[in-house]
């Protein structure tokens, strides 16, 4: 009984794991919920025999639970695509149990759609990169407090432009506003403060930890990438060796047309709604940079221009290529040279 081979799924939940256990042929063994630690889950499977493939759909905390079944068993851990898991489901019903058996069953036939597993270094920047993001939208959020204050305060013809030294003066000390609209702009502008501080040491551990990073050296060197694009593309990309083509990862950052074609119509429906948010905004930004500083992309500009294309399409499609030529320029055999 213990060395016939088996295929585990592993519904994730915070404080527990529906495991479903199936043999080679597809027949149920176990389909239970076990306490969600990787010693418990490892002592459940391993009396019904080899493991062959273990399957979590990624989520909230599965990254790490992978991580330690491969480090104390040794298994094969893959990560699902939760959204085209869904999407293979032959009933409407949810449930821990069928969840659980149709992850093991994908992976018993080798169907399942399966994202990269990134290493711990890789989470540790996405942790420290996203909180920073989360830090530069608390900002944004207290400028948007003030400036709407201001404007309930009929406070429209600033002396200068908003945010700069000679602004922040005139609304720290000339302003006139009223007794509790003072009030709460000063508490906003000491928040502000605090902020800035925040992001500052954030940005500061930031570099402290990429400053041996190749990739992140490399990256820094283009034209058009700063040191928040370099971090973000590291932390979400990961490792560029791990896509097949440009292509390939240019859909992944969510940079690609998405083709809306249907028999003799072929027509485009702007960009992919695939990838994450954040990744695509930075590569658009540096789009904007290469389009007016780079001649290689503004001469593509240019040509797309004239063809009456619009500015939003033209820096899109700036930043699909551009992800193609760097997905060749980030290769491992091109960093060592």
């Amino acid at each position: 009984m213990s060395r016939i081979a088996v295929y585990v799924g592993l519904d994730y939940h915070q404080h527990s794991v529906q495991v479903c256990i199936m043999d080679r042929e597809g027949e149920l063994l176990f389909n239970r919920r076990c306490a969600n630690e990787a010693d418990a889950i490892v002592a459940l499977v391993t009396g019904y025999g080899e493991v062959r493939g273990v399957a979590i759909e990624s989520c909230c905390g599965a990254a790490d639970l992978a991580e330690q079944l491969i480090q104390q068993a040794g298994w094969v851990v893959d990560l699902a695509h939760p959204g085209f898991v869904s999407r293979m489901k032959q009933s409407p019903d949810k449930h821990d149990w069928g969840d659980a058996r149709l992850l093991a069953d994908l992976e018993r036939i080798g169907y399942l759609p399966r994202v990269w597993l990134a290493p711990e270094e890789v989470r540790e920047l996405r942790r420290l990169v996203r909180y920073r993001q989360q830090i530069v939208d608390e900002r944004r959020n207290i400028k948007l407090r003030i400036s709407a204050l201001l404007r309930e305060q009929r406070q429209v013809k600033p002396p200068a432009n908003p945010w700069t030294r000679r602004w922040l003066t005139w609304l720290r000390h000339e302003v006139v506003l009223s007794e509790q609209g003072r009030w709460i702009v000063d508490r906003h502008l000491n928040k502000m403060l605090n902020v800035l501080d925040e992001l500052q040491e954030v940005e500061m551990r930031l570099h402290q930890l990429t400053v041996h990073d190749p990739l992140v050296r490399q990256l820094s060197l283009l034209k058009g990438v700063g040191s928040v694009t370099a971090w973000t593309i590291r932390a979400e990309i990961g490792r560029f060796d791990r896509f097949r083509t440009g292509k390939q990862l240019s859909r992944f950052c969510g940079v690609s047309p998405r083709n809306a074609s249907s028999g003799e119509r072929q027509a485009d429906a702007g960009l992919i709604k695939a990838g994450n948010s954040r990744l695509r905004a930075v590569l658009i930004e540096s789009a904007h940079r290469l389009r007016r500083y780079d001649a290689r992309w503004r001469d593509l500009s240019d040509r797309m221009e004239a063809r009456g294309k619009s500015r939003c399409v033209v820096v899109a499609a700036i930043a699909n290529r551009w992800v193609r030529w760097l997905f060749h320029q980030m290769q491992p055999d091109q960093l060592a040279a």
